[in-house]
């Protein structure tokens, strides 16, 4: 299939009409708007070009930005860009997203610095556009993080869903369980340094994602990936069932397997469980969900409910309902992996994720549209296309393959209502997962991020019969995005199917 050549635009826009010409970019161009993006835009221009935009307080000036709530659907702009260019966001956050795809028009050639001409109307397909960032299998402190919300919501993602509790250590400050961070914190997979978020860290975090129109989503995983909760409170947790596989794959790795009360060092799962019948389980439970709640403002709490494969059926279905209900009580609305759909009475309205093949496997079709039929909705986290973690190409340095390897192509051409039967409605939209065992800096991460997280937001974002919303389009418009990829410092893999552009 041959295309014309599209707009440099990623996600692809509802509609992108390029224009004749050039609108020049020089220390002379001035911006009007009172809006936080007229900041974040003069800052990247900066970033990309060193030019520094002038601010006025009134017309005239080149670059306008509105925010005019009938303009839009929520989270959706409008933007030209011919003798001016003029954004008008429907809200705050639909300015933010118009300022990105500006920035992506923002080219350099022989003449200059200048914005390509265009007419653009959009917004999202999905409400929901999400990433996850493990940082318990390896620990990434505040600054990476922002640069991880950065790369992110520039891509106009809006959730980031923080893995804060795994086998491999604890990251968060509990007032009321204080020996998580004192003794379940110091180390990561593989026996790398650890650390965790003191609470003003974790506020710090939120209210920076909040300046980028995204949403933190906490998670404590439970019942099971409980093991670093044993090593500050043994009394929490029951000893570890040493399964086969778990036996297999620890030796295949040469990581120690887990021993109760000790730091776990190696990456395997399935083994530990919070003690399902013991009172104070729960009153841990509540302590540290409510004290997650004081300092979230967003809807959600995650609560896990993954791989708990040591804990017998009826006692994770006693736990999955008591734990959805109290995140309930708490006021939040609770989040948790596919699994827990197998419990009958989970809180109704509670968000399952799901983590299951694109054809899915044994029970996790049910599991999820159990969540559906209680009144709540799913995320759709499909590990054979969506998980950042696995590898690109077999002998690719970093990453797993247990799901599947992911080339570009495999994480751009899926569907997310097309793996489950259930109403297109139910599918609140997309999260794209990086699970942290092989990162051990961040930029690991990155590496393994993009591109493949600008694929899950064009997913995520743009209508599924779009006419850029082909292959052949994404590839040559992804490739447009090396240029401020390498300006704004994301270490991505120059993927070899993706034409990648110098300038």
């Amino acid at each position: 299939m041959v295309l014309p050549h599209p707009l440099p635009l990623v996600p692809a826009p509802v509609s992108a009409v390029a224009r004749e010409g050039r609108m020049p970019i020089t220390a002379t161009t001035r911006v009007l708007g009172s809006s936080p993006a007229t900041a974040q835009l003069i800052a990247a221009v900066e970033r990309r070009t060193g030019i520094r935009l002038s601010v006025v307080d009134e017309a005239p000036a080149e670059i306008e930005l509105i925010v005019d709530p009938n303009s839009s659907a929520p989270e959706g702009y409008t933007l030209e860009v011919g003798d001016r260019a003029i954004i008008v966001g429907a809200d705050e956050a639909g300015l933010f997203y118009g300022v990105q795809t500006l920035l992506q028009l923002l080219r350099q050639d022989d003449s200059g610095w200048a914005l390509l001409g265009a007419d653009v109307a959009d917004s999202p397909r999905f409400a929901r556009r999400g990433v996850m960032l493990d940082v318990a299998r390896h620990f990434f402190g505040v600054a990476d993080v922002k640069k991880f919300i950065d790369s992110t919501s520039a891509l106009k993602l809006n959730h980031l869903h923080l893995h804060l509790s795994d086998d491999q250590g604890w990251r968060v400050h509990i007032d009321s369980w204080p020996l998580l961070t004192e003794r379940a914190a110091a180390t990561s997979a593989n026996g790398d340094p650890g650390g965790f978020y003191t609470k003003d860290d974790y506020r710090e975090i939120v209210a920076y994602a909040a300046s980028r129109h995204m949403v933190v989503i906490p998670e404590i995983d439970l019942p099971g990936h409980t093991h670093a909760i044993g090593v500050a409170y043994p009394e929490l947790v029951e000893a570890p069932v040493l399964n086969d596989n778990l036996i297999a794959d620890s030796a295949r790795l040469g990581q120690p397997l887990p021993v109760a009360g000790e730091t776990y060092l190696g990456w395997g799962v399935g083994h530990s469980s919070v003690r399902i019948h013991e009172e104070r389980t729960y009153d841990f439970v509540r302590d540290v969900v409510r004290e997650l709640v004081e300092m979230t403002p967003g809807p959600y709490i995650h609560i896990g409910g993954d791989e708990s494969l040591g804990t017998p059926q009826a006692d994770f279905d006693l736990f999955a309902e008591r734990a959805t209900a109290i995140v309930v009580e708490a006021g939040k609305t609770p989040v948790a992996w596919h699994e827990m759909g197998s419990a009958a009475n989970i809180a109704e309205g509670t968000v399952g994720q799901y983590w299951g093949k694109t054809t899915p496997e044994g029970t996790h079709a049910e599991e999820a549209a159990h969540f559906v039929e209680r009144g709540g909705a799913l995320i759709m986290s499909a590990a054979d296309v969506t998980y950042l973690d696995m590898k690109y190409s077999p002998d690719f340095p970093l990453g797993l393959t247990w799901a599947a390897i992911i080339d570009v192509r495999a994480a751009y051409e899926w569907e997310p209502t097309a793996v489950l039967d259930v109403p297109d409605s139910a599918i609140l939209g997309v999260e794209a997962p990086l699970w942290s065992e092989t990162t051990r800096t961040y930029r690991d991460v990155e590496q393994l991020v993009f591109p493949r997280a600008a694929a899950q937001a064009e997913v995520a974002w743009s209508p599924q019969e779009g006419p850029e919303r082909v292959w052949e389009s994404f590839r040559v418009r992804l490739g447009t995005l090396a240029p401020l990829w390498k300006a704004e410092g994301v270490e991505f893999h120059a993927a070899a199917e993706i034409p990648w552009s110098e300038r």
